[in-house]
């Protein structure tokens, strides 16, 4: 037992120094420049795609496999330069939630790029000549390969150290990252400064990939895996702490290769299978320490954004032709299902928009009047999605009940993670709810017996009141419509007047008696039951 679990935590080890070359470029960029990087996940899945191209045009010799290693960590280097100079130098004043959509749309066309040029098979590498073998440790048997990767963490976490510390380079780096504003304002070339940041940080997280090609095969979907484990670590080390991002690595990994080692375990009759809760573990720590010490273990809090929105125009009631347009729309609207009698499709293509511009609707409650960045708001969505199968397939409900009461799952899952996330603001907050969004998918992706899995859950069929496309398009026009109406009303009301002023000046807000946790609280709340009939529907 014991052999077993040490095998288990040097696993964790390898696994650590894996995490931290991913995210200690991300920390590092997000040290000086204050962006958060969504792309950089899609450096890392490169950094694997290029090591495999590589190392094939290269030949499968030691030198072969390590220089396709680090050629392709240079190409992705100069890779993330080019996206620095193009996109993001351009945006590094705006608005951060700006920034935030700028990098996510970075992350779609690279994706479609790498399938484009490698095509949606699976790619697995070659083992590294000269470390194709095991060693034993404790009588088990332990990868030569994985024995390297322990060893590189620590090295590139010296080399950094060294880099920052002891050249002018570095020094410039660490000023950047206290006071950016200053280093410019003595004459040192931000520009510049900021492009090498950002070519060293996609470079290590390009390393961080190819070093994975004989471990695990290169898929479309490693970019997003990358970065949300990226984000836990960074988020747990603290936004732009290099120590801190290796202690998180080394946090994360070796709570999940415990998972792994424990496996199932039996209480009272009930099997928890620890090994299929990796996911939900992550998370679980990343959100703990986002309540206990919101800037990470070795973080900062962070100062007041610099780069803010203009002033928004206040929200006023319709105007009569503004009204009357609206009114006009619905009216057109209803209609949509006599036009569309030759073509069925059009009115089910009808209510998956209509779903969507109610889903939107409610994220723009809180992101927009609220200024809640929330990432996890489809948590909601699922809630309600879910909560209306189970209460139709489990409990047997009639449809038209299910269809109220299952947006409750996704109002108490908003109030019990809202309660902890208004109190966060900007990154953090965006990655705690994030977290929450991940604890959700986690559970349900992994519970067969009850969500079905992967599979979801299938066979849910609206009543025979509705099952027409028809009457289904109207119930859930009327629903979209009352949903709109409510938080249409709800920000022209002394409640949302409350809200955009906790939004724009919360400590003013306060002064004049306005509770805005509460306040913020309670708009989340309403969020998530909006996005819970979206769901649901």
């Amino acid at each position: 037992m014991l052999a077993s679990l040490a095998v288990q935590l040097l696993n964790g080890l390898a696994g650590a120094s894996a995490l931290f070359l991913v995210a200690v470029g991300l920390s590092l960029i997000f040290g000086v420049t204050r962006i958060v990087n969504f792309a950089h996940g899609s450096m890392y899945m490169i950094g694997l795609y290029a090591a495999y191209s590589l190392v094939h045009a290269f030949g499968v010799s030691a030198i072969g496999f390590w220089g396709a290693v680090f050629v392709a960590a240079l190409l992705v280097g100069l890779l993330g330069a080019a996206i620095e100079i193009g996109v993001l130098r351009r945006i590094y004043r705006a608005p951060e939630l700006f920034q935030l959509l700028a990098t996510f749309a970075v992350v779609l066309m690279l994706r479609d790029a790498v399938l484009y040029l490698w095509g949606p098979e699976d790619l697995l590498g070659p083992k590294a000549p000269g470390l194709k073998g095991a060693v034993e440790i404790f009588g088990r048997s332990f990868p030569t390969y994985d024995l390297l990767l322990i060893f590189v963490g620590p090295l590139v976490l010296a080399a950094l150290w060294a880099l920052l510390k002891k050249t002018r380079a570095g020094i410039l780096i660490r000023a950047a990252t206290q006071d950016r504003e200053m280093v410019g304002a003595l004459g040192v070339n931000q520009k510049w400064l900021f492009t090498g940041v950002f070519a060293l940080g996609s470079a290590l997280a390009a390393l961080g990939g190819a070093l994975q090609m004989p471990r695990e095969p290169a898929n479309l979907g490693l970019d997003l895996i990358a970065i949300g484990e990226a984000f836990v670590v960074v988020v747990v080390g603290g936004m732009g702490s290099i120590p801190g991002a290796y202690l998180a690595a080394l946090l994360i990994a070796e709570i999940k290769a415990i998972c792994y080692g424990i496996g199932t375990v039996t209480l009272f009759g009930t099997s928890f299978a620890f090994s299929k809760l990796t996911l939900v573990v992550e998370f679980l720590v990343m959100a703990a320490v986002l309540i206990w010490r919101p800037w990470g273990l070795l973080g900062k809090p962070q100062g007041a954004v610099r780069a803010v929105a203009a002033p928004e125009a206040p929200i006023r009631p319709l105007p009569r032709a503004g009204t009357i347009a609206a009114i006009a729309v619905v009216l057109a609207l209803a209609l949509l299902p006599l036009a569309a009698r030759g073509t069925p499709y059009m009115t089910v293509l009808a209510i998956d928009i209509l779903i969507a511009v109610l889903f939107a609707a409610s994220l723009h409650f809180i992101m927009g009047p609220g200024g809640m960045h929330s990432f996890g708001h489809a948590a909601y969505f699922g809630l309600g999605a879910y909560g209306a199968a189970l209460l139709l397939k489990a409990f047997a409900v009639p449809m038209e009940l299910a269809l109220l009461l299952a947006p409750l799952a996704a109002l108490a899952g908003a109030i019990v993670f809202g309660f902890f996330a208004v109190r966060l603001s900007g990154v953090y907050l965006a990655m705690l709810t994030l977290a929450f969004a991940q604890i959700v998918w986690s559970i349900v992706f992994q519970w067969d017996e009850v969500t079905g899995g992967s599979n979801g859950l299938v066979g849910i069929w609206p009543s025979a009141t509705f099952a027409s496309k028809t009457a289904y398009y109207y119930l859930t026009l009327a629903v979209v419509v009352a949903g709109l109406f409510m938080l249409r009303r709800m920000l022209l009301a002394p409640f949302g007047y409350a809200m955009r002023a906790g939004r724009d000046s919360p400590l003013r807000a306060e002064a004049t008696g306005i509770d805005v946790v509460r306040v913020h609280w309670a708009g989340f709340a309403v969020a998530g039951l909006v996005c819970g009939f979206a769901g649901a529907l």
